[in-house]
C-alpha cells in the first residue's frame, strides 16, 4: 500500500531534551490516499506541531515525515507542492475579495493560466461561496472564512491536505458544511489529516490517532477503539439527579461515570448485575427512571480512558 504521508519516530524539542521538553516524541504516521486520519487531542497536546512538520513549517528534532515520497526536511519543495495546508490561523487578506483571494494563492501555488478559471469556478460552486465572490474577506461570517481557506488551500489540486482545528470557533452549520466539503475531497483520492480537539469529529474518521502529552497513545478506526475498551458503557436518565448519583456511587461494578446533558454514561464490568442493583436502590429511594440501557461506546469514552490510563501509568 503506497502512503501519501508517512511518519517515523517523529520527534520535536523545542528547548532541550530534557524530560518535558518534547513537544511530540515518537510520532508514527501511516495514512493512504483517500483516508480521512484524525489527529485528536486536547490543547497542546501536539497536534499543531505535528502539523507544522508534515506541512514543512518546521523541522523536526529527530524522526522524518515523508509526503507522497517526499521526505519533509531533505525535499521541501517537492513535498510542499502536493500539500494543502489550513493552520489555524490561515492569512486571508482581509482588503481582498473571495475571487481576489482565490486569485491570489493560485498565483502562489503557480496554477497554470489555462486551469485557473475553471478551478476556481469549480471551488465557490464547491463551498457555496459563488454569490459572495465580490465580498471582502473581512466581511465575511466566521464559518464563510473558513470555507474560503480551504478553497484557498485547494486551489492547487493537492495530494495531501493538511487541517489544523478547521471547525474551531465556527456555527454548527458552517462545520456541517466544512465536513461535507473533506467528504468530496476524499472521494478525489486526497489524503487528509485533520486535527480536532472534538471527539465527536473523530468518530468521521477511517483512522484516528489520539494524542497526549506529545505522544500518540493508540490509534484505529474509532470502532476498533471502542472495542478495546476494558468496560462496557451504559446510561440512565433517571430523576431527582442527586439520588441518582448516590446509587450510582453506591453501586458495585461502575468503573467511572460522568453527566452528559440529560443522562449519565456509566462505564460499567457487569452491565446485568449493574442494572439490577441500580434499579434496586432507586426503587428504594424513590427514583424515577426514564431510560437505563447498554450503549455504544463513542470517542470521549476512549479517550477518557486512555488519558486516565496514561496518567496511571506517569504516577506509577
Amino acid at each position: 500500500m503506497e502512503l501519501s504521508i508517512e511518519a517515523k519516530d517523529l520527534t520535536k524539542c523545542y528547548k532541550s531534551q530534557k524530560e518535558g521538553d518534547f513537544a511530540i516524541r515518537g510520532v508514527d504516521l501511516s495514512i493512504p490516499s483517500g483516508q480521512l486520519y484524525g489527529l485528536i487531542g486536547p490543547d497542546g497536546a501536539g497536534k499543531t506541531t505535528t502539523i507544522r512538520i508534515l506541512a514543512t513549517a518546521m523541522l523536526p528534532t529527530s524522526g522524518y515525515a515523508k509526503i507522497e515520497g517526499f521526505d519533509v526536511e531533505c525535499h521541501p519543495e517537492g513535498a510542499r507542492k502536493l500539500i494543502g495546508y489550513m493552520p489555524q490561523a490561515f492569512s486571508l487578506y482581509p482588503d481582498l475579495t473571495v475571487i481576489e483571494n482565490l486569485n491570489f494563492f493560485a498565483d502562489l501555488q503557480a496554477v497554470p493560466m489555462e486551469r485557473r478559471k475553471e478551478r476556481i469556478e469549480e471551488l465557490l460552486a464547491f463551498t457555496r461561496l459563488d454569490r459572495f465572490q465580490k465580498r471582502r474577506s473581512e466581511n465575511l461570517s466566521g464559518g464563510m472564512r473558513k470555507k474560503l481557506a480551504l478553497a484557498c488551500a485547494l486551489i492547487h489540486e493537492p495530494k495531501v491536505l493538511l487541517l489544523d482545528e478547521p471547525t474551531t470557533g465556527v456555527d454548527p452549520v458552517s462545520r456541517r458544511d466544512l465536513w461535507e466539503i473533506v467528504a468530496e475531497v476524499l472521494l478525489q483520492g486526497v489524503a487528509v489529516l485533520v486535527s480536532t480537539p472534538y471527539m465527536d469529529e473523530a468518530e468521521r474518521c477511517h483512522q484516528v490517532g489520539i494524542l497526549n502529552e506529545g505522544e500518540i497513545l493508540t490509534t484505529g478506526s474509532p470502532k476498533e477503539l471502542g472495542e478495546r475498551l476494558p468496560y462496557q458503557m451504559m446510561e440512565i436518565i433517571a430523576r431527582p439527579r442527586r439520588t441518582v448519583r448516590d446509587a450510582i456511587n453506591a453501586t458495585n461494578g461502575i468503573v467511572n461515570w460522568r453527566p452528559v446533558g440529560d443522562r449519565i454514561r456509566m462505564a460499567v464490568q457487569n452491565p446485568d448485575k449493574v442494572e439490577k442493583e441500580l434499579v434496586k436502590s432507586l426503587k428504594k429511594a424513590g427514583g424515577n427512571i426514564r431510560v437505563l440501557r447498554r450503549t455504544k461506546p463513542i470517542m470521549d469514552d476512549v479517550f477518557i480512558h486512555l488519558v486516565e490510563s496514561s496518567g496511571d501509568k506517569d504516577e506509577a
